[in-house]
């Protein structure tokens, strides 16, 4: 007879408030309070969840036989962060299908041209910054990744609407674990986002605008479905903005690379005109130590037997992924930050999941993971080699609730000077 125990359990009618309350850390804390990688919850309105942690859940996690993505994000979500009918919500052939169109756009050359026009925009907003008294990394970095993203996409973007085009991206991803003014923000600019591609993608199909073929507004307004059907042009927008709305995202880990570099000032003078890998490892531990994404949502595909535990159809399972990028048996002295850990590392696809575990091809893994590690590495040789600046005295302390997480005064820097 299979094995079966009961699971610790988080009373409570409803315990969103609690995981509202405790963040980033909802997860963990119970972990260490139940010493166990897995526990029953009741989130959203009281519906059951299991919520695990640990690179064996990850495994589980990104089996598709056992769990599905659709249904499974809240709404306030898809409405702000994901999208109606996105990639994030689509299972099996049909999300293979489109997962594809995505990977094709990651290629090596790709990959080039978007790290070019990051370099371009950065050093050219460089020239304007040595000028300035102060500057907010944060919010002239969104301002140059939101043009790095158009750009490379192949969108049309004036420069008199970069920054408030800008803004609007950034409501999205700043909304996704947000209620009250953030939500209704990041729902309107998503609106507002939507509706200005659609009328883009319909230009291209009309002939009235040239899309040149490499780039995803090409390649997203002429892929057909698995019945050879044109996506919408609805839809269509939705995945350009899942491709520009995460790069532009990848602001929030430039300011925890420029924070890394303050609270570890020995790394900065060992960074310096230092080779690919020394780089690689800085990133790689940026990503595991600072806060980005909280979790992961899905829900139970058919019945299944899991380290003891019965696995219901349509219970809802949430990954914790910043409490695995933390977790005490895969990284020694996890709650340091350490690029050495990094040095001969092993690839291991359900360790390491700031934006998702398993393969790019066959599961829900961020496609765009290598080009945001491109344009982090990007970003700390260009903070590190060719510009100096002082920090001024300002509150870099970032909360655990707020999701995303940032540095409160969002990385000040004055007296830049270009090196």
């Amino acid at each position: 007879m299979p094995y079966r125990e009961q699971i610790p359990i988080d009373k409570g009618f409803d315990n969103t408030l609690a995981m509202l309350k405790d963040g980033y850390l909802y997860i963990s804390n119970r972990r260490k309070r139940f010493g166990r990688d897995m526990f029953e919850t009741r989130l959203l309105g009281g519906q059951k969840t299991v919520c695990i942690t640990g690179e064996e859940a990850v495994k589980i996690f990104y089996d598709e036989s056992k769990f599905k993505r659709n249904g499974a994000a809240p709404k306030r979500l898809r409405q702000t962060l994901f999208g109606e009918k996105s990639i994030q919500t689509i299972d099996d052939s049909s999300h293979k299908h489109r997962k594809q169109l995505f990977l094709s756009l990651m290629t090596e050359e790709r990959l080039q041209d978007v790290v070019r026009i990051f370099r371009e925009e950065w050093t050219s907003t460089l020239d304007v910054w040595i000028h300035k008294e102060k500057i907010v990394l944060y919010d002239e970095v969104t301002n140059i990744l939101a043009t790095t993203a158009c750009k490379w996409a192949g969108v049309p973007l004036p420069q008199k609407d970069i920054a408030i085009r800008a803004r609007q991206l950034e409501a999205l991803f700043d909304s996704a674990g947000s209620v009250g003014p953030r939500h209704w923000k990041g729902r309107q600019a998503r609106n507002t986002l939507e509706m200005w591609l659609q009328k883009i993608v319909e230009d291209v199909r009309k002939g009235n605008l040239d899309a040149p073929e490499e780039t995803a507004l090409h390649r997203m307004t002429w892929f057909r479905d698995t019945h050879g059907e044109l996506l919408n042009p609805e839809v269509v927008a939705v995945e350009i903005l899942n491709i520009i709305r995460p790069i532009v995202a990848i602001t929030i880990y430039i300011v925890f690379v420029a924070l890394s570099l303050v609270e570890n000032p020995k790394e900065k003078d060992r960074l310096s005109n230092a080779g690919e890998d020394v780089y690689e490892m800085f990133v790689q531990e940026v990503r595991r130590y600072y806060p980005f994404f909280p979790c992961a949502v899905a829900r139970v595909r058919e019945d299944f037997l899991w380290k003891g535990h019965d696995f219901k159809k349509g219970n809802l399972v949430l990954l914790d992924i910043y409490g695995t990028n933390h977790h005490p048996d895969i990284w020694k002295n996890p709650d340091q930050f350490n690029p050495e850990r990094f040095k001969d590392r092993a690839e291991n696809l359900y360790d390491l999941i700031p934006q998702g575990g398993g393969e790019y091809a066959k599961g829900h893994r961020c496609p765009g993971e290598v080009l945001t590690i491109e344009i982090m590495k990007t970003s700390l040789n260009l903070l590190v080699n060719h510009m100096d600046y002082n920090v001024p005295d300002q509150n870099l302390s970032y909360s655990m609730r707020r999701m995303p997480s940032l540095p409160k005064s969002r990385f000040i820097m004055n007296q830049v000077k270009k090196i």
